[in-house]
């Protein structure tokens, strides 16, 4: 069994099953080009050795940035956390798909997506 979130027509996660592929792949719980794997171990674009906080050294594994939770964004590449509001100045980190200040010396670009 893997983690799947499925997200609408926003690309907007409305909720996260543990559930087989091949249980998506039937059609039953909606259109399966909807559900985009996520997995529990990857936190900001590391995959960590299960039920630790040791980054694995077989970072193959990262899995979409983020493991997936309702209301986050999917941008085709990772999942995203909602921006906080009670910091409307953080960007988005590139790597880590998460929000944050930004970190760039001023007049440089920001570490920022879309």
């Amino acid at each position: 069994m893997s983690q799947f979130a499925q997200i609408d027509e926003n690309n907007i996660v409305q909720q996260v099953l543990v559930i087989d592929q091949a249980e998506i792949d039937t059609g039953n719980w909606g259109d399966p080009a909807s559900w985009i794997q996520t997995s529990y171990n990857t936190r900001g674009g590391i995959y960590y050795i299960p039920n630790t906080n040791t980054p694995d050294p077989d970072q193959s594994k990262a899995l979409h940035k983020n493991f997936a939770g309702v209301n986050f964004s999917w941008d085709g590449i990772g999942f995203a956390p909602p921006k906080p509001e009670e910091y409307p100045d953080w960007v988005l980190n590139s790597f880590s798909y998460l929000w944050g200040p930004s970190t760039n010396d001023p007049g440089s670009e920001p570490d920022v997506i879309g």
